[in-house]
């Protein structure tokens, strides 16, 4: 599942709030991989149950909420990041110090999404401030970049399954909203998955993949059809919306149609193993939602991607926000 959080960026780590019991059913869905359903927690011993449940509630269904406004990752490659990764090398230079304080509370946010992103989540990353003496931890979560995360230069490929993790959580709303997040580690390793995932989030939704780290940009594509004029969801990063809606506030991701005219899907048809855009191959993650955060005009609900108005459109809903008068 992806990543998500700062305060919102795991499932169990950030705004999942599910309980042991939740989690246990998560945990079911997360252990199948290759879209295998015969395994499941009785077929594993005790601690390696305990261990899977730990990675799964921080990895399973994660928490959307990293805000890509303003995100500027210019010099960071070039930084002591990404020459020594995310190891206490790599957050001590001075390269990184600089880059940090250029907006550390900016910063602060996607550092915690990268290390989620890219770090096993039995591990942290830490960081102290030279300016203030602040001390900032990370919590790790889906382990997608095991080379980067042991202290070696991101690869090209790790580069890529962050970007495209990245791009996953991004809500410019600012708002935590569950989602499913299937598809491949840097070293081409399943993250794990179930029916029980598959069938509590219903709703495809988009491709993701790029590459922030060269400044080639993030793109996404649909996973189904775009929105109905009535539909409307609260990631503007994910599905492409429809009239005043089309364009979504999520200007840092670029439209690209649909995933399955770019990519390629597995042999389960849960996810894209690549994704090729501009004659460059990209390591995509692929998203699922919930049934309810779909949204219909007419629901009584007046949700966040839904705009006042006189008709029954999502960018025009009189039933659920009323009209646009003061």
């Amino acid at each position: 599942m992806g990543v998500t959080s700062f305060d919102g960026l795991r499932i169990g780590m950030a705004g999942r709030g599910a309980g042991r019991g939740v989690v246990g059913w998560m945990l079911a869905s997360s252990l199948s991989l290759v879209g295998a359903t015969g395994c499941g927690v009785q077929d594993l011993p005790a601690e390696e149950q305990d261990a899977a449940l730990s990675t799964q509630e921080q990895a399973l269904h994660e928490d959307n909420g990293l805000s890509l406004n303003g995100l500027s990752l210019n010099g960071l490659s070039l930084n002591g990041l990404s020459l020594n990764g995310l190891s206490l090398n790599g957050l001590s230079t001075t390269d990184f110090s600089t880059w940090f304080n250029g907006n550390p509370a900016s910063n602060d946010q996607l550092m915690r999404y990268m290390v989620r992103c890219a770090v096993p989540a039995t591990e942290t990353r830490s960081f102290t401030n030279p300016l203030t003496g602040a001390l900032y931890t990370w919590q790790g979560g889906l382990g997608l970049a095991p080379s980067w995360s042991g202290g070696a230069p991101a690869t090209l490929a790790e580069q890529q399954i962050i970007s495209a993790c990245l791009g996953a959580h991004a809500n410019n709303y600012g708002l935590h909203i569950s989602i499913s997040v299937l598809g491949r580690d840097s070293n081409g390793v399943n993250i794990p998955y179930t029916s029980d995932e598959l069938a509590s989030f219903p709703k495809k939704e988009s491709c993701f993949f790029g590459n922030v780290f060269t400044n080639e940009g993030l793109f996404a594509g649909n996973d189904r059809n775009a929105l109905a004029a009535d539909e409307s969801t609260s990631r503007p990063c994910g599905l492409k919306g429809f009239g005043a809606l089309a364009n979504a506030e999520c200007t840092q991701v670029k439209r690209i149609g649909q995933c399955e005219n770019y990519c390629t899907l597995d042999a389960n048809g849960t996810s894209y193993t690549q994704c090729t855009f501009n004659g460059v191959q990209y390591k995509p993650l692929t998203t699922r939602l919930r049934a309810e955060d779909v949204h219909h005009c007419g629901d009584g609900v007046c949700q966040t991607g839904e705009k006042c108005g006189w008709g029954v459109t999502a960018d025009s809903c009189l039933l659920d926000c009323g009209t646009c008068l003061l």
